[in-house]
């Protein structure tokens, strides 16, 4: 991975609005290098990724505001995640004090350099060095975040607050069977954002005939917990989307419903994003100085 640019931002030709999506999970590269090193075919190993979720959403920048999406995939390195989330059972040398080994997520396999994929398979053949993951941290998870800190800074800067819209995708099969959501918002059980706004986003996609549920099965990982602080005039709120309304699971190919869908969530942003100053009540003077 090596030659692969960290991310992707793609930014509005003038930010108009106090808003930023990110796409922590979509990355679709996959070297034969790692490949190689993996106990995973080219299929199997996507199965943590967040397929086509910044083509989802991407009609943010011609809205006015930035779409910052990782090149690298989850499997590779998991950028939202704390930076030192590891599992010392992955690695032959012993990891310093300072790695979190004990994280939820590490015992579940799913740290900052993954044990398994989202559907359980061992992801590696043999262990990885420690220096691997340092590698993989300073080279990936560190500019994706440098990049999102400055696009946080600048707009607050500008705007007097910032909504980051941290977009995903997950199983259909999440939730209840008889009720299962085509749209999860994840606020930190009410943590990373003010009831205002996740009531807006709720409210948005529900005219648009999704079904939403709040926090269940998920409620927002480091990118939402880390940077949503609404008292310092940043929120965040984790978008989930089901992956069966626009691709094929087991194939991971489109289906001819992903355009109707990416039609929807651009709907839904405009709406957002025209209401966007008002729910984090800055001011349209501020944003023109």
């Amino acid at each position: 991975m090596q030659d692969l640019a960290p991310f992707t931002l793609v930014r509005p030709a003038e930010q108009t609005v106090p808003v930023i999506l990110t796409s922590p999970h979509s990355g679709r590269h996959y070297d034969q290098a790692f490949l190689a090193a993996t106990r995973l075919d080219a299929l199997a190993i996507r199965r943590s990724e967040d397929s086509f979720v910044e083509e989802l959403f991407a009609a943010a920048p011609a809205l006015g505001a930035p779409l910052l999406a990782a090149n690298f995939p989850r499997a590779w390195c998991d950028a939202n995640r704390e930076p030192w989330e590891l599992d010392p059972a992955m690695f032959t040398d012993r990891l310093p004090d300072y790695v979190n080994v004990n994280s939820p997520r590490v015992t579940a396999g799913l740290g900052t350099i993954a044990r398994i994929v989202g559907t359980g398979e061992a992801i590696y053949a043999e262990k990885l060095s420690f220096a691997e993951a340092k590698a993989r941290i300073s080279g990936f998870w560190q500019p994706y975040h440098d990049a999102l800190r400055h696009l946080i800074s600048d707009t607050r800067d500008r705007f007097g607050a910032c909504l980051v819209i941290d977009c995903h995708s997950m199983p259909s099969i999440a939730g209840r069977a008889n009720a299962r959501p085509d749209i999860v918002l994840g606020d930190g059980h009410g943590t990373s954002c003010t009831p205002a706004v996740v009531g807006a986003m709720h409210a948005a996609f529900g005219r648009l005939g999704l079904i939403v549920r709040r926090n269940d099965p998920y409620a927002g990982g480091y990118i939402t917990r880390h940077y949503g602080r609404p008292r310092e005039g940043v929120q965040v709120v984790q978008v989930e989307v089901a992956r069966g309304l626009y691709m094929n699971e087991r194939t991971f190919g489109k289906t001819e419903s992903f355009a109707a869908l990416q039609g929807l969530i651009t709907e839904f942003l405009a709406d957002m994003l025209a209401t966007s100053e008002a729910l984090l009540g800055t001011a349209p003077a501020l944003a023109a100085e």
